[in-house]
């Protein structure tokens, strides 16, 4: 059973855009390994911009640094 694991900073789309996340994710990895859609499994997990860093800063500090 293939098992699909996004991280992404919390609050970057609606709970509608999710569900079509998880829908479309879903649809190609069924596609590419010729399997039904039941045995796909798609988790999302969101994270604070506090807890994810590129490049030696956090996305907030990045984020609050590109506002001004």
């Amino acid at each position: 059973m293939p098992f699909v694991h996004i991280k992404m900073i919390e609050e970057r789309c609606s709970p509608e855009k999710k569900e079509i996340m998880i829908k479309e994710v879903t649809d190609l990895i069924a596609g590419i390994l010729e399997q039904d859609v039941e045995t796909v499994r798609v988790q999302l997990e969101e994270m604070r911009p506090e807890d994810w860093g590129i490049a030696g800063e956090s996305v907030k500090k990045r984020t609050e640094k590109s506002l001004t």
